[in-house]
């Protein structure tokens, strides 16, 4: 079983033969960004997706896979430096574990290139707690976020745990569904980048937006957020407006064992500052904007700062490939979804005036060491969030 593990970690190792193969690979896709790092994360991904193609899957994981890496240095001077630098390094960190991971959040190692290199990734204007940078895939199935590199020796510590639980719980949680990390060195500076899933849906429009914690101490959003297109709100917000959720007595109590299961978890490794976020598709109101689109006799493009919207615009394939994102999962009736890409929206029960979706995610922001009342709070709290008058469809994973 070692010899799965050193039949990654060997492109290090011998360099010269994995660039003389890796050349010959790269002519026939081209990998244009706006940003010199972008094109080394689209070329990279591409390189170890199909470095991968070539390893055996494992029976099972080793010890030694959650310390593995692979890592490319690149110095050619033939790149056109309109597509890619002439030099750069690549690591990808623990490529067996976050292929076995992707595998069992059902997503295709071919998908998964595809969405990050078909076209450049799209920025968002969200910006971390810790001014961590967002983006999304050009189809928005994946967010990728740079992090620090404590956060990559952080994850390191947990990823054995977390694989773990993702095993115990079949991949259905609440918590972020991470998909890949790594590290990108252009012009001598080092970018740490984890790539997850969207919480929010690729194809339907986030409305409306809210960071929950269970608080309603400082829970309101400034008047700077506010005048933000897609702003969000925090929990006196929710409670000011008068929101609930109704999802219906199954749906709440599969999503309440779910949030349980995932904040215990959270517990036994001492994180204990988190939120849930959730992002709200009106279905009315999205009929009214496509009617007002047609009638127009054009087509807009939805990019929002939650990561989440209608995709109408180019993306640099043809309307008849099978890459372009708008074929993902034929055609849905408004407000349907497909819920192997959208797994973490609850369809709502039928409504009385309003249909709607909801996206939740458990939104973790740091580790604690110390004892707090906090960490059991969450739960009881959504509770009183899920009884309703509206109706809603809900997505329900945590994003980092």
């Amino acid at each position: 079983m070692s010899s799965n593990c050193t039949s990654v970690a060997p492109v290090s190792a011998s360099k010269t033969k994995t660039k003389k193969k890796h050349f010959i690979g790269q002519k026939v896709k081209l990998f244009r960004a706006s940003e010199p790092i972008l094109s080394v994360l689209m070329w990279g991904v591409n390189h170890t997706i199909n470095e991968l193609s070539n390893v055996p899957v494992p029976v099972m994981l080793m010890p030694d896979d959650f310390k593995a890496y692979s890592k490319i240095k690149v110095d050619n001077h033939l790149f056109n430096k309109e597509n890619l630098p002439s030099r750069f390094k690549f690591k990808e960190y623990c490529p067996m574990v976050f292929r076995n991971l992707r595998e069992r959040f059902c997503i295709d190692d071919q998908d998964y290139q595809n969405s990050l290199t078909r076209s450049a990734p799209l920025n968002s204007d969200s910006q971390g707690r810790f001014g961590n940078r967002f983006l999304s895939s050009y189809d928005h199935r994946f967010v990728i976020k740079t992090v620090s590199s404590e956060d990559i020796a952080e994850m390191h510590n947990i990823l054995k745990k977390y694989h773990q639980f993702i095993v115990e719980c079949h991949g259905s949680t609440l918590l972020p569904q991470f998909l890949g990390m790594y590290r990108l060195t252009v012009d001598g500076v080092e970018t740490y980048l984890v790539v997850t899933r969207n919480v929010f849906s690729h194809r339907l429009t986030v409305h409306r937006k809210y960071d929950l914690k269970g608080s309603t101490v400082s829970r309101e959003a400034s008047d700077k957020e506010k005048a933000k297109e897609l702003p969000t709100f925090k929990d006196n917000d929710f409670l000011n407006e008068g929101q609930k959720l109704q999802i219906g007595d199954d749906n709440k109590k599969y999503f309440l064992e779910k949030l349980k299961r995932d904040v215990e978890f959270l517990a036994t490794l001492k994180i204990m500052d988190y939120s849930l976020l959730v992002g709200i598709h009106d279905v009315d109101r999205a009929e009214q904007e496509e009617m007002e689109v047609e009638a127009g006799g054009e087509e807009e493009e939805y990019e929002n700062d939650g990561m989440g919207g209608a995709l109408t615009g180019s993306f640099g394939t043809p309307p008849d490939s099978p890459g372009n994102p708008l074929n993902f999962g034929g055609f849905f009736s408004p407000g349907e979804f497909d819920s192997s890409v959208d797994v973490y929206a609850i369809k709502s029960n039928d409504s009385k005036r309003h249909s709607f979706l909801s996206f939740l995610a458990a939104k973790q922001i740091g580790h604690e060491s110390q004892k707090s009342n906090k960490m059991n709070r969450l739960p009881f709290m959504i509770f009183g969030y899920l009884h309703s008058r509206d109706s809603y469809t809900i997505n329900v994973p945590f994003v980092p």
